[in-house]
């Protein structure tokens, strides 16, 4: 019997029994976000500041989803330099992936989709401000196992605002995906260590 899933509902658990995706133990894995960072210069520093006393200021209510793509999401993407060529924007594009055995079909939505013309470059999940991060990691690789180009590695990052985390998977052989310590808002640098991941990134593939 076939069974549709959301992407929303899906686990990791399910993630590995139906699609055979594995976490990599592997510390080479996924070295991506964190060395060779570019530097960012004051003025970017001055901007990020910024998006971190706007997001405390307004965290004392209540921030939905819309509100943290609005006030973190689209400034650190704008920083990043993913809002010029060679890049593209989507918002909402609908994913379909099929299990193996074709028993299981799961469907979801994007939330951002970054893309060069040849392949998906980033795919970023946002949950609102309360949510973890694990509730946005197996959708975000959901998503991530739709990228149609499957010899190269695709890249994901979640946020719920305050929190920041780096997703990489890759489809030669096993699927295998590994993933970034968590980074926040409210510890030092670390929303510059953000961007500059996601500027690296935005290197490699440029």
């Amino acid at each position: 019997m076939l069974e549709i899933l959301k992407a929303r509902d899906v686990t990791l658990a399910q993630l590995s029994e139906k699609f055979g995706l594995e976490r990599s133990d592997d510390e080479n894995f996924f070295r991506e976000w964190q060395d060779n960072l570019p530097e960012l210069n004051q003025q970017q520093k001055q901007a990020l500041y910024e998006v971190k006393t706007e997001y405390l200021y307004l965290s004392k209510y209540p921030l939905l989803e819309p509100l943290v793509q609005m006030v973190v999401l689209a400034p650190i993407l704008k920083l990043s330099g993913f809002y010029r060529p060679p890049f593209y924007l989507a918002a909402e594009k609908e994913i379909e992936i099929t299990s193996e055995d074709e028993g299981t079909i799961v469907r979801g939505k994007i939330d951002v989709l970054v893309f060069h013309p040849q392949f998906w470059v980033l795919v970023i999940e946002a949950k609102k401000a309360e949510f973890s991060l694990e509730a946005a990691i197996p959708q975000a690789l959901v998503y991530m196992l739709a990228n149609p180009d499957s010899d190269k590695p695709a890249y994901g990052f979640v946020t719920n605002g305050n929190e920041f985390q780096f997703l990489k998977l890759t489809r030669q052989g096993t699927p295998q995906y590994g993933r970034s310590y968590p980074l926040s808002i409210y510890r030092g640098d670390d929303i510059y260590n953000t961007v500059s991941g996601l500027r690296r990134l935005r290197e490699l593939v440029v």
